[in-house]
């Protein structure tokens, strides 16, 4: 067998490690393991169980082995702002607090008193999102400042697995940029503001790049799992990874990279920091080789996921889709309202902004899949006319890669709402992502641009015209 490289790609509700080979000219993904994931109610706080991921991050291992597929090296992507913070013994001060949490809320007026909103978007160019790093380090010196006292590090939650899993600590690029800490000139921490702000800048090690080797698996690992491995750092943010999978080197595409969140967008060389794309709310996320996810967050399939837990009835998110496809209801909700943030009730949350617009309000499933879906496609039509407002380009096409690329019907309506070209896929766009740097590390492509039109040949897109036909 040819050699294979390993993604293991986390995101908000389920992990998964995704092995990757070359057969033919063409990628080839096969998943070995899958674990379910979600933000525990510990005491009225929303955590992470870093301890249970990280078992189940060796338990795919160990199924690698079983299978005896041994990847040359492996990476690990997760969603990104949430960190731990470790002491000088390497173990972890407080809760690993997830960014769903109601902690920050509010806490942003105590960041403002030390900097202002436009200074730090000029500073940063990063979406204001409350559950940015550099809110939740706020309220945790708010709550328990002798955590940052005694901290010696702060690591992103990948950066965690990748220490727990060779002893050596690395700061990866494309996530720490989601936590509106790093400068987007300097490519590295904004240290002045960290100290301005009181965050202690020891703890912030200098910043590496996807495709950086963190160091092989220790021997309490190796032992355990029974093989040795190089890590390389991928795109350890998702969303970084999931756009180094759209398979075009069209430098004026746009992109949606659809799972819990929606990250749309476009990818240039350089950030825009102008008041222009503050008052839009764009951001500036790092991206590989330099470049920038010039991108707005959208609330995402989170809603339709959220509704699909919620109701009695056990049905696919195809057959969820299909019911939406089959409805006429006209309502539109604003996705992006706090109030879909994290509700004790996804159904009632859509219901309630119904009724307090005055709109029809939605009673079966189907239609208020058919509300989301609409205003997701309303959304993403908002969204292109600012881009193009603000780039001065028009586009032709939206790529759609991730989950959110096997909604046939969502991608109709995008079509439609956005009067584009879209097309949809590859589905496992993040884990391709994560394992397209550890190829090129290892010299199997040469470039992106090749890697992208191998990834284009290799899985299956779906093309659909601007009126939302499949062609």
């Amino acid at each position: 067998m040819e050699k294979c490289y390993l993604a293991v790609d986390i995101g908000a509700s389920s992990g998964r490690h995704m092995l990757a080979y070359m057969a033919e000219g063409r990628m080839r993904l096969e998943e070995v393991y899958r674990f379910p994931n979600g933000m525990d109610n510990k005491d009225g706080t929303l955590c992470w169980d870093v301890e249970r991921l990280f078992n189940e991050i060796k338990n795919g291992l160990k199924k690698c082995k079983e299978i005896g597929k041994i990847p040359v090296s492996m990476g690990i992507d997760t969603w990104g702002v949430d960190y731990v913070l470790l002491d000088k013994e390497d173990q972890i001060l407080g809760d690993t607090v997830g960014y769903r949490d109601s902690r920050t809320s509010g806490i942003d007026k105590k960041v403002y008193e030390k900097i202002s909103p436009e200074e730090l978007y000029a500073r940063t160019g990063i979406q204001k999102q409350v559950f940015n790093t550099i809110y939740q380090l706020m309220a945790v010196k708010e709550s328990h400042p002798e955590h940052l006292e005694q901290a010696e590090a702060i690591l992103m939650i990948p950066d965690y697995f990748h220490f727990l899993l060779t002893g050596v600590k690395k700061n990866e690029y494309t996530n720490a940029t989601t936590g509106q800490l790093i400068n987007p000139t300097t490519n590295d921490w904004d240290y002045e503001m960290i100290d301005m702000l009181g965050y202690h800048s020891k703890m912030f090690r200098p910043v590496s790049m996807p495709g950086t080797v963190v160091g092989n698996f220790t021997k309490e690992i190796q032992e355990e799992v029974g093989f040795d491995c190089k890590v390389v750092l991928p795109a350890t943010h998702d969303t970084g990874s999931a756009v180094l999978a759209v398979p075009t080197n069209d430098d004026n595409a746009i992109y949606i990279s659809s799972g819990t969140w929606s990250l749309m967008g476009i990818e240039r060389k350089e950030a825009d920091c102008s008041m222009e794309s503050m008052q839009a709310n764009f951001t500036n996320e790092g991206g590989y080789d330099h470049r920038f996810r010039f991108l707005k967050n959208i609330m995402g399939l989170w809603m339709i996921q959220s509704v699909k837990k919620e109701f009695a009835e056990e049905l696919s998110f195809a057959e969820i889709c299909d019911r939406a496809s089959k409805e006429t209801i006209p309502s539109i909700v604003d996705c992006n309202d706090d109030c879909f943030l994290a509700p004790e009730s996804m159904i009632e949350a859509v219901q309630d902004f119904c009724s307090r617009t005055g709109q029809q309000v939605p009673l079966t499933i189907g239609e208020i899949a058919a509300v989301i879906y609409n205003s997701l496609a309303k959304c993403y039509g908002d969204t292109v006319k600012e881009i193009e407002a603000i780039t001065g380009n028009t586009y032709d096409t939206i790529y759609v890669v991730g989950g959110g690329a096997n909604a046939g019907y969502l991608n109709e309506l995008t079509a439609k709402y956005t009067g584009k070209k879209v097309s949809a896929g590859p589905t496992e766009a993040t884990a391709i992502g994560n394992v397209t740097v550890q190829m090129m590390h290892d010299g199997v492509f040469a470039s992106l641009p090749e890697a992208r039109t191998c990834i284009d040949r290799s899985f299956d897109i779906k093309k659909y015209d601007e009126n939302g036909k499949q062609f």
